[in-house]
């Protein structure tokens, strides 16, 4: 197999997402695991930008994370206006079930890191039925805080035992990205990924928006529909003040971090 070898990125507002659609990330996921390179991949979308604006620190972990793919479309159409045609959406449940899916023939092995309590069991499993000689190794359910250090011992231990392929974190932005960032040198893990809702869209507990309107750009309202009480406050802040970074950034009126500077 060829080599891991980074793609090219594009700045937008300061984070550099990486060139990448759903095939060549998950080619270069399987390159990263059989070159037993160790690193964490950031599934960065609107909402991941907007925080890495109020925190330089934030922002750092993204720009130095193996991957940052594109999750949320305006990701996508920053990359195509860049001229990086080729740029289509890496969507953390699709990388997810794909990356699962072919667990039987490769023999990669899964950790599950997140949820509800039993979600990660339930979202076991899930994929074993779904794709069964799938190699889930692991689940822990974190408490709705950081770790103590008796529970961070237990956690070390238990990735110790079975040192997965891919470490799957399914808890919100921006913690999931502190989490592995804190943790990528921590845990005898190779390839932590941060994968917000995946884990509870593939259990069924938050519908998940169809094909197209994931497609559109438009899936934030088909969750402010299913969420209204969390999203609401999300998305009034972030789209707009989003919407008016990037028109200061595209029309050169405004002037954003080089994403080299954070490396």
């Amino acid at each position: 197999m060829v080599p891991f070898e980074p793609p090219p990125r594009v700045n937008v507002l300061g984070v550099g997402i990486s060139v990448l659609n759903l095939n060549t990330a998950l080619d270069l996921l399987a390159r990263a695991v059989a070159s037993g390179i160790r690193g964490y991949v950031t599934l960065t979308t609107v909402n991941g930008v907007i925080y890495a604006q109020e925190s330089e620190a934030l922002r750092q972990i993204q720009n130095r994370a193996l991957l940052t793919t594109p999750d949320g479309m305006p990701m996508v159409w920053m990359g195509r206006w860049a001229g990086y045609r080729e740029m289509g959406r890496v969507y953390g449940p699709e990388v997810m079930d794909n990356v699962l899916a072919r667990s039987p023939k490769t023999g990669e092995t899964h950790f599950f890191y997140g949820g509800k309590p039993g979600i990660a069991d339930k979202l076991k499993a899930v994929f074993e039925a779904r794709y069964p000689g799938a190699r889930i190794v692991g689940t822990y359910c974190p408490p709705f805080r950081p770790l103590n250090a008796q529970e961070h011992a237990e956690l070390t231990a238990q990735v110790a035992a079975v040192k997965p392929d891919f470490f799957w974190v399914g808890i919100s932005c921006p913690k999931q990205e502190w989490f592995m960032a804190e943790n990528v040198d921590r845990l005898d893990a190779k390839i932590f990924l941060g994968v917000g809702a995946a884990f509870d869209f593939h259990t069924g507990t938050i519908r998940q928006a169809p094909r197209w309107i994931q497609r559109s750009g438009f899936e934030w309202l088909f969750r402010v529909c299913a969420e209204p009480r969390r999203l609401i406050p999300r998305y009034a802040h972030d789209i707009p003040l989003f919407l008016w970074k990037i028109a200061g950034q595209l029309t050169g009126l405004r002037r954003v971090p080089s994403i080299e500077s954070a490396t």
